[in-house]
């Protein structure tokens, strides 16, 4: 995608011609914040504190820079904070969540690894504002380092972070991914929104899963099904797993419930559209699949990261929430043995679990 030709005697500003720059290339929106987030340390701090970061221990590390873009870039002095969004139409969400024998996968990750479209894009636009400004000191960012993405986001103007501890745009919800590009060049600030929008409604709260929410806007992630599904490596609590439901990559309920999400537009971005029909697919035919074909069909997206040992695990826990049939038996069964000793845990903890069940005619 090419940037639109912004010529010099346009009477645009610097800055809006880059807010202008941005859009064209795919951003929702495109907002100018300073570097420094040490106001939030505290917080922060406490969070780690209280362990509710779990295992992600990579959070403790270098706290010198991460609340301050600058360290991470010498002779920062502007952060651009965009938006894209990457909601796909017609993903039939509650009526998957609500079928327990499809596997609900969160919908950041049905397409292309947003790591490399967003870092891709950025690129370009780090180009584009490098020959109009003629300065080149950029550096893109995408999840990818100590940075508070969502507090950056926050103080440039870009939204308010709610009660689920999302970024939140007002009239435009919360299906988007962040990306910064740090630069040297002085740019004058956007204002921060002056308060949040989520007023009384704490429905993110009430409605997730594993009541992981400590307060608002205070996530305990040991126990929170993104968390248990992407990040954390062991055996899942057994207190949990039935909680799972049949959401076996990341949880989108928070989202789902938000009323900020009822008008949120669907990306128009081709990369961020479902591969492999994996918006509704059978648990069944998920857990048929062995390491290669889960490499092959995991190519080029964020889900292959958590590895073929935790894809199975997560299956399995899901197969042990749904029907109980002759067909989901069988298939763990086979499974026994397939891929580690901590999937077999899983496993017969489901096939437990079905037995347990079984007497009830309706879960038949």
């Amino acid at each position: 995608m090419q940037p639109e030709r912004i010529t010099t005697d346009s009477p645009l500003t610097l800055a809006e011609r880059i807010r202008r720059l941005g859009l064209t290339l795919g951003f929702a929106d495109v907002r100018f914040g300073p570097p420094d987030t040490e106001q939030h340390r505290h917080n922060f701090e406490q969070w780690l504190d209280q362990d509710y970061h779990g295992d992600m221990t990579w959070l403790e590390n270098n706290q010198d820079k991460r609340f301050d873009a600058a360290t991470l870039q010498p002779g920062t002095r502007t952060v651009i904070s965009v938006r894209m969004n990457y909601l796909p139409e017609h993903t039939d969400d509650e009526q998957v969540l609500t079928s327990p024998e499809l596997a609900y996968i969160s919908r950041y990750t049905l397409g292309r690894d947003y790591h490399k479209v967003l870092r891709k894009r950025l690129t370009q636009f780090a180009k584009a504002i490098s020959d109009l400004a003629a300065q080149d000191n950029y550096r893109p960012f995408v999840d990818s380092a100590p940075l508070l993405e969502r507090q950056l986001a926050e103080q440039s103007g870009l939204g308010w972070i709610g009660k689920n501890s999302l970024l939140l745009a007002p009239g435009q919800g919360s299906w988007f991914f962040l990306g910064e590009l740090c630069t040297d060049l002085e740019l004058p600030f956007d204002e921060p929104l002056n308060k949040g929008h989520c007023g009384s409604c704490s429905q993110c709260m009430v409605d997730c899963p594993t009541n992981a929410f400590i307060a608002p806007g205070v996530l305990d992630a040991r126990r929170c099904i993104s968390y248990l599904t992407i990040e954390y490596d062991g055996v899942i609590d057994e207190t949990l797993r039935p909680l799972m439901g049949n959401r076996i990559y990341g949880c989108d309920d928070c989202q789902l419930v938000c009323p900020h999400n009822r008008k949120a537009p669907n990306t128009t971005e081709d990369d961020f559209k479902p591969r492999h029909e994996l918006q509704r697919v059978s648990l069944l035919t998920l857990f048929s699949w062995d390491e290669k074909t889960f490499l092959s069909r995991t190519e080029g997206s964020a889900i292959r990261r958590i590895g073929f040992e935790k894809w199975q695990r997560n299956l399995a826990i899901a197969l042990g929430n749904g029907p109980v049939t002759d067909q989901a038996i069988d298939s763990l069964q086979s499974n026994l043995g397939r891929c580690s000793s901590m999937v077999d845990e899983h496993i017969h903890w489901a096939l437990r679990n079905f037995k347990a069940r079984s007497a009830s005619p309706s879960d038949r």
